[in-house]
């Protein structure tokens, strides 16, 4: 499924509203990061979905307009956030997919991942540095009889 351009910028900006910036400016939100890109290439996977975002997408602007913006991106961070928890009544379904896939694309970006202090390379082969663990803490759970048959 391929967005145009006005679907593309209310979807930019839907991300933004479930995955903000941060407030110190340190990480962009999810639509700043480009990550409709990401929600169109898991449109094109998943065709089950295409409906529901693009319908979503579609009530979010009519809903900005309803309240005199001339776009879903034009208003206020707070405005956003009523129109999706609105729409979510109404569309059970789109949050919560645009959260899991929005999440997915945003910890998997380069920019966000070093942000947070990691390298931007995948786990593999090299591995991550993990802190030792207390392992003492599992002696009450070693110590129950066993709880299967044998």
């Amino acid at each position: 499924m391929s967005l145009g351009p006005e679907e593309q910028r209310t979807l930019a900006s839907v991300l933004d509203t479930i995955l903000p910036p941060s407030k110190q400016g340190q990480r962009a939100g999810a639509g700043g990061l480009g990550l409709v890109n990401h929600i169109q290439e898991v449109l094109a996977e998943s065709p089950i979905m295409q409906p529901i975002i693009a319908s979503g997408l579609a009530a979010a602007q009519a809903a900005a307009r309803r309240r005199g913006a001339g776009d879903f991106e034009t208003l206020p961070q707070d405005a956003r956030q009523r129109i999706l928890e609105e729409i979510s009544a109404e569309q059970p379904d789109l949050l919560p997919s645009l959260t899991f896939h929005g999440y997915v694309g945003y910890y998997q970006h380069p920019d966000v991942i070093q942000t947070l202090g990691l390298e931007p390379r995948p786990p593999h082969p090299k591995g991550y540095e993990i802190e030792e663990s207390d392992l003492s803490l599992l002696d009450p759970v070693r110590a129950r009889p066993k709880l299967y048959r044998e």
